[in-house]
């Protein structure tokens, strides 16, 4: 038996209808779910990491991927899980393309979040002559979770926070009136804003944002 064949095998032993529904629709019904809640998820993911362990060190990039072929978030959630602690400090110049390919499949603010903060996040620091580059890609897609990825792939970075580049892309997306990139602009400015508040306070009030973007922004700094 194969690691994806027992994880998949332990949800469907696992699963609770009327909780899963319930998961469900707090995702707008995006994804069916088995009803596992997180603490109980990592459990299952642990134990059958245990068993699996080499499967899963030598072939980590290959299982994600074919988890998230599957309909159910909690096998997307696994496949993220898995993919962040096995990528950090290996990270490949090639693994961008894969990262890319995670973010706008099955894609929802859960998962685009975590990757955009941990494995976009993560890999720029890895290769930061790559940058500009991506991020110049995923701002200008027609993908509105690469434009977020963009926004607030920096989350973390605190001193190291290129604000140069993050206030290019408030710039470049603060009209949009997507829901989500309006959040992703007060939420990036916000973190940031933890470390120097002078000078997120400065950059809010000297130019026009969407009043979301404002008040997420700004909520933690008067």
């Amino acid at each position: 038996m194969s690691f994806i064949t027992k994880i998949k095998q332990s949800f469907e032993d696992n699963k609770d209808v009327a909780y899963g529904q319930k998961q469900s629709d707090y995702l707008k019904n995006n994804f069916p779910c088995y009803g596992i809640q997180t603490q109980a998820r990592r459990e299952i993911l642990k134990n059958c990491v245990s068993t699996y362990k080499e499967e899963i060190k030598s072939n980590f990039r290959n299982i994600c991927w074919e988890l998230y072929q599957f309909p159910h978030r909690e096998m997307h959630q696994v496949a993220i899980d898995i993919f962040i602690k096995e990528i950090k400090k290996n990270y490949q110049i090639e693994d961008i393309i894969l990262i890319e390919k995670l973010i706008i499949t099955n894609s929802w603010w859960d998962s685009v979040d975590t990757l955009a903060k941990y494995a976009v996040g993560g890999y720029l620091l890895a290769f930061p002559e790559k940058t500009y580059s991506i991020i110049e890609k995923f701002s200008n897609s027609e993908n509105m979770w690469l434009n977020r990825t963009a926004i607030i792939f920096q989350l973390g970075y605190k001193q190291k926070t290129n604000f140069e580049l993050l206030v290019s892309e408030c710039e470049k997306h603060k009209h949009s009136n997507e829901f989500f990139i309006q959040k992703a602009i007060g939420w990036a400015l916000r973190e940031y804003g933890s470390v120097n508040p002078k000078a997120v306070l400065e950059y809010v009030n000297s130019t026009n944002l969407k009043p979301l973007s404002k008040k997420e922004a700004i909520r933690k700094l008067i």
